[in-house]
Order: structure tokens, then sequence, then C-alpha cells
């Protein structure tokens, strides 16, 4: 949990590291494209699940959420609490990713605020430099939340550089539901090196080239997102949490 990139290149490289699932959640991404992507591209060897990293609040200020067990589409743009509410009511699995980072995360204040909606907290972030892991372990450890890990891979040979090892068997989207929801325990893995550090100094690299040109691309030049809660898929239902 989770990766942005997939193709056949990732999945190699995925069953290379023995890992048994990917969580696939791309930015700016329609929930029915990415069921279909993560169904293409899964195999009795390596499950792909689907999932949203939801973007809350404003474009300046936005938090993530990441929601596992997702049936129907969630936008991006919306209230915390509206987020928050629309994961509820699909007895979804929400997860904060990478928290404390930047412009983009989830405060400890805000995670202690919703501890009961809330089912994990990230605690090793291949994107992350190493004072922030530290931080998010620190944040999950302080507001007692359980802890995943991820290669959050915008790059496909980060796949498989960090992983969560949980002590029950996940065969399929519900199964890791469950195991998110009912705290099963888990350990969270990573590989070490300098192979691996240059890995992170990318992905923190590529991040750079997200909050420039990708900033710019997304508020001027794209027109109306996919996942914006205005868009017509969505058929006004988040009119009233929009932002």
């Amino acid at each position: 949990m989770h990766v942005k990139v997939l193709d056949e290149d990732v999945v190699t490289r995925a069953k290379a590291r023995g890992l048994d699932a990917l969580v696939y959640a791309p930015h700016f991404t329609r929930l029915p494209t990415i069921r279909e992507r993560a169904s293409k591209f899964s195999d009795d060897e390596l499950l792909i699940v689907p999932a949203r990293e939801v973007f809350t609040g404003p474009w300046y200020a936005r938090r993530h959420l990441l929601v596992v067990g997702l049936d129907d589409p969630v936008p991006d743009f919306i209230t915390f609490d509206g987020a928050l509410a629309a994961a509820d009511r699909q007895d979804a699995a929400v997860l904060v990713p990478h928290p404390e980072m930047l412009n983009i995360s989830c405060s400890r204040d805000g995670i202690a605020a919703h501890a009961d909606a809330i089912h994990a907290v990230e605690t090793h972030n291949v994107k992350c430099l190493p004072p922030q892991n530290r931080r998010c372990r620190a944040v999950a450890r302080e507001t007692g939340q359980p802890g995943f890990g991820s290669s959050y891979a915008h790059l496909q040979r980060t796949v498989g550089e960090a992983w969560t090892a949980f002590e029950a068997s996940i065969d399929s989207e519900a199964a890791l539901v469950e195991a998110l929801r009912s705290e099963t325990p888990r350990r969270v893995v990573r590989r070490r090196g300098a192979d691996h550090h240059l890995r992170g100094l990318a992905e923190f690299a590529h991040l750079g080239v997200e909050n420039t040109w990708g900033k710019l691309d997304r508020l001027f030049l794209s027109g109306t997102e996919p996942t914006h809660p205005r868009h017509i898929a969505y058929d006004g239902r988040f009119d009233d949490v929009a932002v």
C-alpha cells in the first residue's frame, strides 16, 4: 500500500519482490477506471486492490486520505468530514498517508480528533525523507493508530521497497478491508542499503515535479478533473460538501 503506477513491469517487479497484493490508487482517476485497470492486472499470483487517495479540502491546504473498499465513487476536493462520511457509509477502510508532510497531510491533532473514523496511519513511506518517517511513526504512536508501510510508488522501480506484512491471509479486497478495519496485527517492512536510499531520493525529487509543473497543469491547463466534485459523473451528490 500503495502505488500510483500499474503496468506489466510493475506486476513483474512486485512478484519478484514476493508481494501478494498491491493497492492501486492513482491521482485524479475515477473509481470505475481504477477498478477496471486493477482487474486487468490481477491474477492468481498478485492481487491488485483498487483504492482512492482522496484529496480533501482546497488545493492549497489539502489533506489526503487513502480509502480502500469503496463501491461508489468519492471525488476529490470535498470537506474532510464529507470524505469520512462517504467512506463510513460504504464500510471502507480509511488510512492516513504521510502524516504531517508539507501541506498535503493530516496533522496528529486531526487524526486524534477523528480517531474512530481512521483505521491506520502510515509509518514508513519511501517518498519521505528519514526525519519525515520518524515523524510519521511518532504520529501513529501518539494517536494510538495501527501503522502501515508503503512504497507510494510514482516510479516503477520503487515498487517493493516497503510493504506491510499482515498476520492474516489477504486474498481479496474484502479481506484487506477487514484486516485494516479490525486492526489485524502487522509488521511494516522495508528494504535497506544505498540502492533503497537512492530510490527514495528519486521519489522525493518526483514530488518536486508534481508540485511545480504538475500543480500548474492541474490548476490552469487541464480543465475540470474527472474527480472534481462538480463533475457531471457525480450528478450533484457531493455539492453540499464541495470546496
